[in-house]
């Protein structure tokens, strides 16, 4: 008897030769972990980069891989040396003596970082140039407002600065902006290293710094005093300059059209609003840069009865002549912090002490990385300070 076959089904090609896989691992899940960060300097020079390495040691990193130099025909050449993808990067940038090398420095490491896709990229500029440039003057230009947007254009999400000349100068943004406070690492170093400072009387040497000097003194329960009536115009008192229509001679005006006339002003004789005689006179300021307004005011307090005589402010630009009249002057010493450098101007004149401020800088560096909230480092902060 013949034998059956038991016919199969074919098998398909696939079928055939399947051969089994391990079962691949799932992708990791978008956004499971933050980003990491990048502590980049936009100046090379060692002055400038001095600020950025402290900043570095406290966040316990390394300062970011890059070339920042100028070209034989003055252009700015800016390199990126490591990889920068989808990263928040810092980029610390102090303002030297050349103020506009270094805003082209900053503009074009931020774009080089945009362009090599960097997640956000953070401007830390201690000492914002040209804020006192905020106001329309004459036929002039807000060139605070302009660098704001120029800033945004090359690719930057968020600045980090300190003492705003003007506060409003946030407002020029579009984008974030935390304005830090120096003064209570002034205040502490007149606790610390002013002795005898309970003898002391906060000076403000012009009315508009008024405020600031008062809010130093509530905070040290000292007294105050202002100098009032200086040769030199202020801010406040500088003609706008833009007459419409244009002043013309026997220039025919509409009846209708008559303005009352404006009396000009007249600065009263140099006073000073408060008891100096026998005491510590500490003046404070946003901004030491032409020295010679410090001066005459440290003569007047002199010859008020003063013994010793401070000046405080968070920039010491101090340019052009400033250590030489610093250190011919009845000034006995000048504290400014490191936002900008000044190491030259410290070997001309011994009198100038400096108040490292970068404790507060890597401190926002850290907290903005980290999503964590900046109010920490702004508590008992008033509108004034």
């Amino acid at each position: 008897m013949p034998k059956k076959l038991l016919l199969l089904p074919p098998l398909s090609a696939s079928s055939a030769f399947r051969v089994p896989r391990a079962r691949p691992a799932p992708l990791p899940a978008m956004n499971a972990a933050r980003t990491g960060y990048r502590v980049f300097s936009a100046n090379s020079t060692a002055a400038c980069t001095e600020l950025a390495k402290r900043i570095t040691e406290r966040l316990g990193a390394e300062l970011g891989k890059s070339v920042v130099y100028q070209e034989t025909n003055g252009e700015t050449r800016v390199e990126i040396k490591e990889s920068v993808r989808g990263q928040d990067i810092f980029i610390i940038q102090t303002i030297p003596r050349d103020v506009n090398t270094a805003v082209m420095e900053l503009l074009i490491m931020a774009y080089a970082l945009k362009t090599a896709c960097a997640r956000n990229i953070i401007g830390v500029i201690p000492y914002f140039p040209y804020s006192k440039q905020s106001k329309m003057r004459k036929r002039g230009s807000i060139v605070c407002k302009l660098l704001a947007s120029m800033l945004a254009k090359a690719g930057l999400t968020h600045i980090i600065t300190m003492d705003l000349h003007q506060k409003e100068i946030q407002g020029f943004f579009s984008f974030p902006v935390d304005n830090l406070r120096a003064s209570p690492f002034l205040l502490q170093y007149i606790q610390e290293e002013i002795p005898n400072y309970r003898n002391a009387v906060i000076v403000a040497k012009s009315p508009d710094a008024a405020k600031r000097a008062q809010s130093y003194a509530e905070r040290l329960r000292l007294g105050l005093a202002v100098i009032h009536g200086e040769a030199q115009c202020t801010e406040l008192d500088m003609d706008d300059g833009r007459h419409s229509p244009p002043m013309v001679k026997n220039a025919t005006v509409h009846p209708g059209l008559e303005l009352p006339l404006m009396m000009a002003k007249e600065k009263p004789p140099i006073t000073v609003v408060g008891d100096v005689g026998g005491r510590i006179a500490i003046i404070v300021d946003d901004i030491i840069d032409d020295v010679e307004s410090f001066v005459a005011a440290a003569e007047i307090l002199k010859e008020r009865g003063a013994y010793k005589i401070y000046v405080m402010a968070t920039h010491g630009i101090l340019s052009a002549e400033a250590p030489r009249l610093i250190e011919e002057s009845s000034v006995d010493e000048v504290v400014v912090t490191n936002t900008v450098p000044h190491e030259v101007q410290k070997l001309q004149c011994p009198k100038i002490k400096t108040v490292d401020i970068s404790l507060i800088l890597s401190e926002a560096i850290r907290r903005i990385h980290n999503g964590e909230s900046m109010a920490y480092l702004f508590r008992n902060i008033t509108v004034d300070d």
